[in-house]
């Protein structure tokens, strides 16, 4: 598909935000917190983003059921770097996953993430879409989210019906005609090394969610329910190695607790801001600051109600932002990667199978 060339996503984006002041939210000095885009007209909780060129994509659950058994369509909303709606695209059932193939510049779109999932590939220069549908899943529910990691795309494998969970949690997933062709990569109670305590532990898998890479191009799962982090080296290779990081934070009374996130990215770049949505407050909000920490990781808080950082050492999230109520999908959009005209290079995934 033709190639998008636009003006840098963030200086354009921050700039024009800065006449969106937040109401109620607070971010810690020296971050800037201010409202990228509010929900169309009639849509409801906004949930993931994906970002391409100077484009944003986020799609909206509308509280549908996450099953698709009501029916209902969901609605992924294309907005350009001011805010404003440049289309919708409709999708059956309930919006979840949304990511961009930094090969081929679609935009793949998971729905129904308890069970009946589906897949729908959109083109965002043709705005045609293809839809996709799974066979019965050995886990027992839907597929939540989904990453690019070099010629492969990697699945969570969301809601199983089983404790223990003895199905996969993350799959492989390659097109078969009208069909996604899935294979297991990580079992739900595969044997792992805890971060914190150094030792052996074996994985029951309640609640596989969203899914990201790190810098060193490792899949990222988080297990929602669960308080995890489940950090996958070499996925499908002989030599694959899963480790878990238990997620903490404070709670009001000052002790540390468990705590439930939802989206979690990391900083790639110097260079760029965090762009994350809250389904209560339906909206879309922009975090920055002058300069970001390469390797950085940053999350969705749901369970807090905040947007704060992980310590990869140790577990403990420091909250960010505060005054939100249901933060969910996040992402970090690194503006670095702009040539000096002011064009953005489309790059691909660069990590290796």
């Amino acid at each position: 598909m033709k190639k998008r060339t636009a003006p840098a996503l963030a200086t354009l984006v921050i700039s024009g935000m800065l006449a969106a002041p937040v109401f109620g939210q607070t971010a810690s000095s020296p971050y800037e917190l201010t409202v990228f885009a509010s929900a169309p007209q009639g849509l409801t909780a906004p949930d993931s983003i994906a970002v391409l060129g100077d484009h944003v994509f986020v799609g909206y659950g509308d509280g549908h059921l996450p099953d698709g058994t009501d029916g209902l369509n969901s609605q992924i909303v294309e907005f350009a770097k001011d805010g404003s709606v440049v289309h919708i695209y409709t999708v059956p059932g309930h919006s979840d996953g949304l990511k961009v193939d930094p090969s081929t510049h679609l935009l793949w779109a998971l729905q129904n993430e308890d069970a009946n999932a589906n897949l729908v590939i959109i083109n965002p220069e043709t705005h045609l879409q293809k839809l996709y549908t799974f066979g019965p899943t050995q886990h027992g529910g839907g597929y939540d989210d989904l990453v690019f990691r070099g010629s492969k795309v990697y699945i969570s494998a969301s809601n199983p019906a089983n404790s223990p969970n003895l199905g996969p949690a993350i799959v492989s997933a390659t097109l078969e005609g009208n069909s996604v062709d899935v294979k297991p990569v990580l079992a739900g109670n595969a044997s792992a090394i805890d971060v914190t305590t150094d030792g052996p532990v074996t994985l029951n898998l309640q609640d596989p969610d969203s899914m990201t890479l790190d810098p060193e191009g490792h899949l990222v799962l988080d297990s929602q329910g669960d308080h995890l982090l489940i950090i996958v080296s070499n996925p499908g290779a002989s030599n694959q190695r899963a480790v878990q990081l238990p997620l903490t934070a404070l709670t009001p009374a000052g002790m540390v607790a468990p705590m439930e996130v939802d989206d979690t990215a990391f900083v790639t770049s110097s260079e760029g801001f965090i762009l994350f949505a809250d389904k209560g407050l339906n909206t879309v909000f922009a975090l920055k600051k002058k300069a970001f920490a390469p390797g950085a990781a940053y999350t969705a808080a749901d369970g807090g109600p905040f947007v704060g950082t992980i310590d990869l050492t140790t577990g403990f999230i420091t909250p960010i932002v505060t005054g939100l109520k249901n933060p969910g999908g996040l992402v970090f959009v690194d503006t670095s990667k702009h040539d000096r005209d002011g064009s953005r290079r489309e790059d691909g995934d660069s990590c290796r199978d």
